[in-house]
């Protein structure tokens, strides 16, 4: 809206109403009454018309009909009267203009809060949350009716900018694509009580699927390159489609910083946390060049600045890919602490600052491309208290091919952890024990189940899915089941020469069918014994389909794999009090 809307807006509508409250003796005269100056002040459209007969002139003259305003009542008691008349059109424009102050002070903070809300909304910078296919379906919602929450956290080497340059060094590779140096998924249960922080190291060799770039540039799936590479290869979409490939897991978000937002946003909070059992030098050896130049006294520090980014990038100093992992697990433990402990979540002044820096610092996918996403998303995170907090790294072997430079995932120990984010069984031992109950409803009546169709006269498609965790598939599998199922009724039940890789038994059903398809597909999957949390509807299904997955590779009655609180794989957890220092960093303080 422009400067004369505002203006005409005011004077058309805002001044009569004004005065039929009996706010205004004077609208245009109202210095006399502050003190503001002598004449009377021109309106903002140019000068007052001549006045009405009984208007305002006719009202200042008083109650003699004298001509000129400025002519005293001729006796005391007219004085007096004029005196007592005078005061209370005092009163009365203190309170007009009280209360148009008020109205302006009102309305500009409303403005600027606006203005300041776009502000930070152009801050933000985002992508497509996908740059491929995975197939992977989001969890089912549990009794309460909410589901898991998976972020992808990506730390980029992106030295596009000065500032990166600076911090990062290689100029050099200025021009080069990044690669995604720190990955980490952050899973919060789908009771907001706990949460989870794993990560795979950079060098970690994984199956990369086809993906695409926003630029349409597409990338085809490779099987021998390590997962840094998947941001050369699509951008953070692809990535995060290179994490549900993996591990069948879900991903909601990505959320990415480079260097200079690492070191804006350890400033922000004042500093993290970080402790070494000796003192540390991450400096350059006559054996290993490089290093991160981390310099830090033994026991406890608040690293910011420079210094925040040489903790998160030291890996000689600390022995290992595996080990920076944890240092960096260490550094964002230390940051929600202190985040808890500042109440940046209901502390204003506080989560304004950090929503100027944060918009900045980061780049995100598209479903946090604003603010008020954003804002919701930490106040999902706000609850999870530091000792529900597990830190796990995935245990590796060394890649065979590139034994001394690469990785690989230990297969049985990393799919352990991921069938255990994919039930949402707590990587904790802290928690509650019982189960969630449903909330009753007092004015809410439950709604009336479907009733499934006769199994004689459902279609049933079987999948075979059972090479998803990259074993050779169990041959003739979806067959098999098929063969089962015709035996339990589904005499329709039919095998599909197609194999589609699922890492967990999934049963499809169209997203159309609504209730029906669901009842249908629940009595699938209960004559075989499979949990209803997998049964899924599917937008993209012409009917209902078993995907027998990896982890049913054997047996005509499914038995879920079954995983207790806390119970990670040899070598997972990786929370640390303090970091060791591998013998040469090791420093005294005194040089």
């Amino acid at each position: 809206m422009g400067q004369n809307s505002v203006r005409r807006e005011g004077t058309q509508s805002g001044v009569p109403h004004a005065r039929d409250r009996g706010w205004d003796d004077d609208l245009h005269g109202a210095g006399e009454a502050t003190g503001a100056g002598g004449g009377t002040p021109e309106p903002a459209g140019g000068p007052d018309p001549a006045p009405a007969p009984g208007g305002r002139a006719a009202r200042r003259r008083g109650t003699s009909g004298a001509d000129d305003p400025g002519t005293a009542p001729a006796t005391a008691g007219g004085r007096a009267a004029a005196r007592k008349q005078a005061k209370k059109a005092g009163k009365r424009k203190v309170l007009r203009w009280t209360a148009i102050g008020v109205a302006v002070l009102v309305l500009g903070t409303a403005g600027a809060g606006y203005a300041y809300y776009e502000h930070l909304n152009g801050n933000i910078r985002s992508g497509d949350r996908a740059g491929g296919s995975s197939g992977v379906q989001k969890a089912a919602p549990n009794a309460l009716g909410d589901t898991p929450l998976n972020i992808l956290l990506i730390g980029s080497d992106d030295r596009a900018s000065d500032a990166n340059v600076a911090l990062g060094g290689g100029k050099d590779l200025r021009n080069d694509k990044p690669r995604a140096d720190v990955q980490m998924l952050l899973h919060v249960s789908a009771d907001r009580q706990n949460a989870s922080l794993i990560s795979i190291p950079r060098d970690t060799v994984v199956k990369i699927p086809e993906c695409k770039g926003e630029d349409g540039t597409v990338y085809p799936a490779t099987t021998d390159r390590p997962i840094n590479e998947t941001l050369t290869r699509g951008g953070a979409g692809c990535t995060l489609t290179t994490w549900e490939t993996l591990t069948g897991v879900y991903v909601d978000h990505w959320i990415m910083v480079d260097f200079a937002g690492v070191v804006a946003m350890a400033d922000e909070v004042g500093g993290v946390p970080v402790c070494v059992k000796t003192g540390v030098h991450d400096k350059s050896t006559a054996q290993v060049k490089g290093g991160s130049g981390l310099k830090l006294p033994k026991g406890t520090t608040e690293v910011k600045g420079e210094q925040a980014l040489q903790w998160l990038r030291t890996r000689h100093a600390f022995g290992s890919d595996q080990n920076r992992a944890k240092a960096q697990h260490m550094y964002l433990n230390g940051m929600l602490k202190k985040l808890q402990q500042q109440n940046a979540w209901t502390d204003t002044g506080r989560l304004m600052g950090l929503a100027e820096t944060g918009t900045k610092s980061l780049e995100v996918s598209d479903g946090l491309d604003t603010v008020a996403k954003l804002f919701d998303l930490g106040m999902q995170l706000k609850n999870v208290k530091v000792d529900r907090l597990s830190t796990v790294t995935i245990p590796t072997d060394p890649y065979p091919p590139n034994p001394d430079a690469w990785l690989q995932p230990r297969a049985a120990a990393a799919e352990k952890i991921w069938g255990m984010l994919r039930d949402d069984v707590a990587l904790d031992k802290n928690g509650d024990k019982s189960p969630a109950k449903p909330k009753a409803s007092a004015s809410a009546s439950p709604k009336p189940k479907k009733t499934a169709a006769a199994p004689a006269s459902l279609a049933v498609t079987v999948v075979n899915g059972t090479d998803g965790n990259d074993e050779p598939a169990v041959e003739g599998r979806a067959k098999k089941i098929a063969t089962a199922l015709q035996g339990k009724g589904f005499t329709q039940a039919d095998s599909s020469k197609e194999g589609k890789p699922s890492k967990g038994t999934v049963v499809a059903y169209p997203k159309a069918a609504g209730d029906q398809g669901r009842a249908d597909a629940e009595s699938v999957a209960k004559a075989l014994g499979l949990p209803l949390s997998t049964v899924r509807a599917d937008a993209s299904a012409e009917g209902i389909t078993l995907v027998v997955g990896a982890d049913w590779r054997e047996g005509d009655t499914y038995k879920r794999p079954t995983s207790t609180a806390g119970d990670l794989p040899e070598g997972a957890d990786d929370k640390a009090a303090c970091m060791d220092v591998y013998s040469v960093y090791r420093w005294d303080g005194e040089s």
